[in-house]
């Protein structure tokens, strides 16, 4: 269920035209991760979550630093 959740956020964002979906990658790891006991609701709650991960252009970094 989490790789649906996942993916379906892709799809919202893929739908803004200045991210390309290229860039965008879904996951799900729910059932492997999670942050509290699914014995409660509350857990179970807090364990269908959507995490946004952001992480840089690498070759771009790389970039700017030899240009200082």
């Amino acid at each position: 269920m989490s790789t649906k959740r996942a993916t379906a956020i892709v799809n919202i964002l893929a739908e803004n035209s200045g991210i390309q979906k290229k860039n965008l990658t879904a996951a799900g790891r729910g059932e492997f991760a999670p942050i509290m006991s699914n014995d409660t609701p509350e857990g179970k709650a807090k364990n269908r979550r959507i995490e946004i991960i952001l992480t840089p252009k690498l070759d771009e970094i790389s970039k700017m630093l030899n240009e200082l």
